[in-house]
């Protein structure tokens, strides 16, 4: 008994120190400013706090200063117009909290940009961060019933507008906060479209690219995802191409929007995303940091060696794509490239899940997960090397 349980304590007492010597050390190879990180809590906008995090470097690279624009406008008025959409598609198109990088570069020139001072999350109710459960349990409740209804028309105010509209309207009024129509910053007035004039952003510079075998490449194509409500085009790119796009716009002093899947059992609470060659994503639901939460304690602690892992193929994409294995989950930011002390590529990664994991924010995901694992991305078009535009019609 003794002698067994000698055993095994030098047994574990050997694997620790393999694992604290295989912890991995990273170096930084090229990195692109970014602004604060935020904390998106309990609501699936990711794709905005992304998405405006990529916005807000950008203004860093074009020397424009630094900017912390407010998610719940953006938030705000895209809900609304989800919502508009699902009734005109008598709930065809989902309503939920979910959204897209386009969401925010289409909104910030159709809605405009706020400081995020003018909107912060949370102040309707007391607090600093969101929490939007409830918020969606009343609207979604109210959108299904309208889109899903029996209803052989739909009642209009004597100002002409539905009235379901001007109820969901108050009812984000009442959870997010009303939508400034004016504010001072920096000693000088502005709307929320001027504001947004003022930064000198042009929507049009900035490109949505993917890869997948279903559609040509080099053409673009609407992205089948629910939360494409806005039925978005992304250019087709082959794999090696796009992630010559995500070295190119890095060296070059760009950054990336970048949507990806983080139910895999390769990203991890630690700071780190790889893809080994046996991981496998959970039969999971919901969306951002709610699907990897829903991961067992186990699968949290596992961190895969880099050194196993899977550099994926064109089909092996395409067919996690098509089974569901590679979702729609998450986005974040991208802004530079590290090594690992045995040479391992990764990029680093700024997340919205406040000073969470190992790195206070930011992750560390290999080139083979990003390889594998990327939905789509979002970069200014003077990011993509000259030749992968020219093929793209961009220059």
């Amino acid at each position: 008994m003794k002698k067994t349980i000698l055993l095994a304590m030098a047994a574990f007492a050997s694997l620790n120190l393999f694992a604290q010597s295989e912890e991995l050390q990273f170096t930084v190879v090229k990195e692109n400013p970014i602004t604060s990180i935020k904390n998106q809590n309990r609501a699936g906008t990711c794709w905005c706090y992304s998405s405006l995090a990529f916005i807000e470097s950008e203004l860093l690279r074009m020397g424009k200063g630094e900017y912390d624009f407010s998610e719940m406008f953006i938030v705000h008025n895209t809900y609304l117009d989800r919502a508009d959409k699902a009734v005109r598609t008598h709930g065809d198109v989902s309503f939920s909290q979910g959204g897209s990088f386009y969401d925010v570069i289409y909104g910030m020139e159709q809605f405009g940009l706020v400081p995020e001072a003018e909107m912060r999350p949370g102040v309707m109710y007391g607090e600093t961060l969101s929490n939007h459960n409830e918020l969606s349990a009343v609207s979604d409740a109210v959108v299904a019933a309208i889109a899903e209804g029996k209803h052989r028309s739909l009642q209009v105010g004597t100002d002409g507008q539905p009235l379901w509209k001007k109820a969901i309207a108050a009812i984000h009024d009442i959870y997010l906060g009303e939508r400034p129509e004016k504010f001072t910053y920096n000693g000088k007035e502005y709307t929320p479209k001027s504001f947004y004039e003022s930064t000198g952003l042009k929507a049009s510079d900035y490109v949505s690219l993917t890869s997948y075998t279903h559609h040509p490449f080099y053409s673009s194509f609407v992205l089948e995802i629910q939360d494409n409500w806005r039925w978005a085009q992304s250019y087709n790119l082959p794999i090696d191409e796009l992630l010559e796009v995500f070295d190119n716009a890095i060296d070059k002093g760009y950054t990336i929007a970048w949507g990806s899947d983080v139910s895999e059992a390769g990203f991890t609470r630690n700071g780190t995303a790889v893809m080994p060659n046996d991981a496998k994503g959970g039969d999971l639901q919901g969306s951002d940091m709610a699907r990897w939460l829903k991961l067992s304690e186990e699968e949290k602690k596992v961190t895969p060696k880099p050194s196993d892992e899977k550099w994926c193929t064109q089909e092996e994409r395409q067919i996690a794509y098509d089974n569901w294995e590679t979702t729609d989950d998450h986005g974040m930011q991208i802004y530079g490239k590290a090594k690992d002390q045995n040479g391992t590529e990764y990029y680093m990664v700024k997340n919205s899940w406040g000073a969470s994991g190992k790195y206070n924010g930011i992750w560390y995901a290999s080139k083979a997960f990003v390889r594998y694992k990327t939905m789509n991305i979002v970069v200014h078009k003077d990011a993509l090397p000259k030749h992968i535009a020219k093929k793209l019609g961009l220059k």
